[in-house]
């Protein structure tokens, strides 16, 4: 983040909170050349960004007679990596890395919300609520939230030949916002896991890092669901077994399905924060 003085106070500039930190700091009028009262904010409001059948994502639960599910086969011996790129350690732009790499793979799932026609300020923790099913004894389930750019983005204004080489183009661009696994073993107890019977559709629900982050309008919210964020996150077999004294054998291919049908019907539980006025 970068702080700067000025006569007016102090205004705050981050990647992922410049909206939220504007409005808890005193403002200038213009008109009158002195600041006004701290701005106060209202609660935000729990709101669920449902998965649709088509894809979609969105405020409002799908509606009856889709298919119930989506699926992927995640192959723990082919795993998604954190990066579009081969990496020394981990960089930190990870946690803001273009994510189109991941949308288009086969053992992704992708949800996107139409074009947003007004900002929205996100606070707090994201809460993945999902109903899933898996062919094999185990699984990790990684929900990213997500920031779609534009098709059409001007690109920063680089200083030099070098700045501009450097300086990706956002047009288009899927930025991390938030991203965390559940080891699925682990759903109903930290401390002791419990084996998946296959096929048999159970509840996952967990809370992830808080955020601070408003998509604009012009953008999208997307949702993606993965089974590996490989190395970010060890490697699951898929089977239930001491994954540290995993065999070769043990890691096996797995149909992973998310659901949406009736009585099903979650997504991923965030905080919205009100409009101001």
């Amino acid at each position: 983040m970068r702080a700067d003085a000025g006569a007016a106070g102090i205004t705050a500039h981050t990647v992922l909170g410049t909206l939220y930190l504007a409005r808890c700091i005193s403002v200038p009028v213009a008109a009158r050349g002195r600041p006004t009262r701290p701005g106060r904010l209202r609660p935000p409001r729990a709101r669920t960004l449902y998965f649709g059948a088509d894809g979609s994502l969105g405020w409002q639960a799908p509606a009856a007679g889709a298919a119930p599910y989506d699926e992927y086969v995640s192959d723990p011996n082919k795993p998604l990596p954190y990066l579009d790129r081969a990496a020394t350690g981990v960089p930190k732009d990870y946690m803001v890395a273009d994510q189109r790499f991941a949308a288009s793979r086969p053992d992704v799932l992708v949800y996107r919300s139409a074009v947003l026609e007004e900002d929205v300020t996100l606070v707090g923790p994201v809460k993945p609520a999902l109903f899933v099913s898996t062919a094999g004894g185990d699984a990790d389930f990684i929900v990213k939230l997500i920031d779609v750019y534009p098709p059409q983005y001007p690109r920063a204004e680089a200083k030099d030949a070098k700045d501009e080489a450097e300086t990706p183009s956002l047009a288009g661009y899927q930025q991390l916002v938030r991203g965390d696994p559940l080891r699925g073993k682990f759903r109903n107890d930290y401390e002791r896991g419990e084996a998946f019977t296959p096929g048999k559709v159970e509840s996952l629900s967990y809370s992830m890092a808080d955020i601070n982050h408003t998509f604009r309008r012009g953008h999208r919210i997307m949702v993606q669901v993965q089974s590996s964020w490989f190395p970010l996150l060890d490697l699951n077999p898929q089977t239930f077994v001491d994954i540290p004294h995993a065999k070769a054998e043990d890691f096996q291919k797995a149909t992973q399905r998310v659901f949406h049908a009736p009585a099903m019907y979650f997504g991923v539980v965030v905080g919205v924060l009100p409009a101001a006025r």
